[in-house]
C-alpha cells in the first residue's frame, strides 16, 4: 500500500515538474518576444514576465522536481531490484538528461531575470521540444519495460512533430499569399 501512495505522489509531481518546465519556455519566448516591443510595452511585459516566471520557477517547478527525484529514491529504496532492470537504466539516464535540461532552464530564468537575452524566440521553441522527447521517452519506456521499444515510440513521435512543423510552414506559407 506504501509503494502504491508513494508511486502516486511520485507521478503528481512528475507532471506538475513538466508543466513548469513546458510553460516556463513559453514565457522565456515571451520575454524574449517583449523585447522587440515599444517603450513602455516592452519594460511592463517585462517586469510581468519576470513576476511570472519567478513565481512558476520557485512555487512550482523546482519544488515539484526535487518532491520527484524524492519520491523516485523512496520508490527505489523499496524495490532496489529495478536498478538491474535495463529499461530502469535507461530511464534514470533520461532523468539525468531531464535534470541537466532543467538546469539550462535555471541558467536560461537567471539571464532573463538579468535581461540578458542570448537565444531567439525560435530557438526557445525547438529548446522546448528536448523536454516533450524525454516526456515521451520516459513515458512509452516506463509502460512498454523494455529499454528497446520505446525507441519506436518516440521516433514515431519525432516523426509526426517534423510533419507537424512541415506543415505548419506550409500553412504559413498559404497564408501568406
Amino acid at each position: 500500500m506504501e509503494y502504491n501512495y508513494l508511486k502516486s505522489l511520485h507521478l503528481i509531481f512528475v507532471i506538475t515538474w513538466f508543466a513548469g518546465l513546458f510553460y516556463i519556455v513559453r514565457l522565456f519566448v515571451y520575454q524574449i518576444e517583449a523585447q522587440s516591443k515599444e517603450s513602455p510595452a516592452r519594460e511592463i511585459l517585462s517586469e510581468q514576465y519576470k513576476i511570472m516566471t519567478k513565481r512558476l520557477w520557485y512555487i512550482i517547478t523546482w519544488p515539484s522536481m526535487i518532491l520527484a527525484v524524492g519520491f523516485a529514491i523512496w520508490l527505489l529504496a523499496l524495490r532496489p531490484f529495478w536498478i538491474t532492470d535495463a529499461w530502469m537504466q535507461v530511464k534514470l539516464g533520461f532523468v539525468v538528461a531531464l535534470i541537466i535540461y532543467h538546469i539550462k532552464c535555471h541558467f536560461i530564468f537567471k539571464a532573463h531575470y538579468n535581461n540578458t537575452y542570448k537565444h531567439s524566440s525560435n530557438w526557445m521553441r525547438v529548446f522546448n521540444e528536448g523536454a516533450t522527447l524525454i516526456l515521451f521517452s520516459v513515458v512509452f519506456l516506463v509502460i512498454l519495460k523494455n529499454a528497446f521499444n520505446w525507441i519506436y515510440g518516440t521516433v514515431g513521435i519525432v516523426l509526426f512533430s517534423v510533419i507537424l512543423m512541415l506543415g505548419v510552414k506550409l500553412y504559413k506559407r498559404i497564408r501568406k499569399k
